[in-house]
């Protein structure tokens, strides 16, 4: 019998009364009224609250603060002007204990409801010291105000493109905001006009900022609607001559309609192409292209958390996927025998390769190309013991996954910007039934917005514990070939006590050293002479220790 829907006997406009219960991680408040869901933005759990409905949905309700009836212990004054209108930040209106609270829930509530996990432990959130002008990066896009006639700069509003102007971000360091306003005081000297997405004319599109720790070096990037740029000069000496910390001025220039940010063609103003960071003493040169993760201070927590589930030894190869600059393989390569990253961004790859040379790292090598194609091509025969995955939001392809359980590494470090598409992705890793979360570590690098890191420890897990049997082989009356170990037997048992992979032709000729008949057709060219790799010396023992162990040979 079908279930009948509830109907809403509410219209737009009306006012109801309702408690906060829950907060999701976008910053709406989720209460009930009638048994009604209603969602609440700019809310806190806690928060009595009258609101007046916005939209009328089929199942639930939306609406907006009316009046605070009785406020939330963990609500305090926002100290932004604009929080209610910008869609940057998500949690400026409530103390940011409760901040980690509502992360550290969506976290499990991700991996409980999208990965099915039920008994996963998630370890306590590693929160910050400083929850103001942390981001080394900042995007500010460029508009006209029509009514005041103005050149403005700011954040888009919530789900929208309208530019909220901002003089003072509390996200960003405050010399942001002055180097923004003077490049708008040349804007507004030379005539250059800031671009309009919808005419698809102007010429300043956004004006892009990265800085090093302490804002020791700064790079000055404008996004350009068109093939050059007027007055550079003027404002090169505008820049430079009032901040001494520039060291990179460069053009990028986007005549595409997209929301895309960057083009692909650059022009360096003045200075390098790149600006110098280090993390725990390891320099990096960051180019604009380059991802880098935006709050210093919690990246070395986050790749030390890493690189502790990591555990590398000197005879351990490390796979590096999705590697960017190269900061977490140069920054476990201390501990390992080699380290291999692979990332399609050209640039982002040059800068890998550069910073490996600038620390004196010799045992990482990096590849051009996409983390989910090339992993099997590249490395299905390099004894992989481990493998750290960095993906975008989206998470892994189901290629990646497939291709990591083909090289089954020891251990996965999987890094994750989205606690959805991790779940996700560790529900079809475990699946599989090769590994299991060991550990799972969330890691606050965005105060005050609705994003969460989480680092997460996959273990390749052992089969069974081999277990010797003497039979006798008269009474179960086989043959000496059907009591041999298969080949899977023999290679299971070669990785998992000495994680090195062997060959089927390998074994073969192991076994025919040894005088084993093998089936005919068995691995064995038809070639009259066959020009086979010969199994090393090392692969030998191993395989022969094997063949012991299932008592094949003496």
């Amino acid at each position: 019998m079908k279930k009948e829907k509830k109907s809403i006997n509410i219209s737009k406009n009306d006012i109801i009364d309702i408690k906060i219960t829950d907060v999701m991680i976008t910053g709406e408040g989720v209460g009930k009224w009638n048994d009604i869901v209603v969602l609440v933005p700019k809310c806190a759990i806690g928060d009595e609250l009258s609101v007046r409905i916005i939209k009328v949905k089929s199942n639930y309700l939306i609406g907006k603060i009316e009046k605070i009836l009785v406020p939330s212990p963990d609500r305090i004054e926002s100290d932004c002007e604009i929080f209610s209108k910008c869609g940057g930040c998500a949690f400026r209106h409530i103390t940011y204990e409760a901040e980690k609270r509502i992360k550290q829930k969506h976290v499990e509530d991700c991996l409980k409801r999208i990965g099915g996990f039920k008994d996963l432990n998630v370890e306590e959130i590693r929160g910050v010291k400083e929850i103001l002008n942390y981001r080394n990066k900042s995007q500010i896009p460029v508009g006209y105000n029509l009514k005041t006639k103005e050149i403005i700069s700011g954040f888009f509003g919530v789900h929208s493109h309208n530019i909220i102007p901002c003089k003072n971000c509390k996200l960003h360091p405050t010399i942001f905001d002055e180097i923004i306003e003077e490049i708008k005081k040349w804007m507004r000297k030379f005539n250059i006009l800031p671009y309009d997405e919808t005419t698809h004319k102007g010429t300043i599109r956004h004006i892009y900022l990265r800085c090093s720790k302490n804002c020791s070096q700064i790079m000055v990037c404008l996004v350009v609607n068109g093939d050059k740029i007027l007055s550079k000069n003027e404002l090169v000496n505008s820049l430079t001559t009032k901040f001494e910390n520039i060291k990179s001025i460069v053009a990028n220039y986007n005549k595409d309609k997209t929301n895309v940010i960057l083009g692909k063609k650059f022009e360096n103003l003045y200075g390098e192409n790149y600006i110098q960071d280090d993390l725990y003493g390891i320099k990096f040169n960051i180019s604009p292209e380059s991802f880098y993760q935006v709050n210093h201070d919690q990246t070395e927590i986050l790749y030390t958390i890493a690189k502790d589930m990591l555990k590398a030894d000197k005879n351990d190869s490390v796979l590096d996927l999705y590697c960017g600059i190269g900061t977490i393989g140069i920054f476990v390569s201390d501990t390992a025998k080699n380290v291999y990253g692979v990332e399609i961004v050209e640039k982002a790859i040059e800068n890998a390769k550069e910073n490996a040379k600038l620390n004196n790292v010799n045992n990482i090598k990096f590849f051009c190309g996409d983390s989910s194609n090339i992993t099997n091509k590249k490395f299905l025969d390099k004894n992989i013991h481990a493998v750290i995955v960095d993906p975008p939001r989206k998470g892994c392809s189901d290629e990646l996954i497939n291709d990591l359980m083909k090289i089954q590494p020891n251990k996965i470090v999987y890094i994750s910007c989205n606690p959805a598409t991790l779940a996700k992705d560790l529900k079809k890793i475990c699946e599989s039934e090769k590994y299991k979360a060991e550990k799972i570590q969330p890691v606050d690098l965005f105060p005050r917005t609705q994003h969460v890191e989480t680092v997460v420890q996959l273990v390749r897990k052992k089969p069974d514990t081999y277990i010797d049997i003497t039979v006798d082989m008269d009474e179960l009356d086989l043959t000496s070939s059907e009591a041999k170990a298969t080949y899977d037997e023999i290679k299971d048992y070669i990785f998992d006590k000495h994680c090195v992979k062997v060959s089927s032709l390998y074994i073969t000729q192991v076994k025919q050293k040894h005088g084993i008949i093998e089936r005919d057709c068995y691995n064995n060219s038809k070639k009259e002479t066959p020009n086979q790799p010969q199994c090393p010396p090392e692969k030998v023992k191993l395989i022969e220790e094997a063949l012991r162990h299932f008592k094949m040979i003496p």
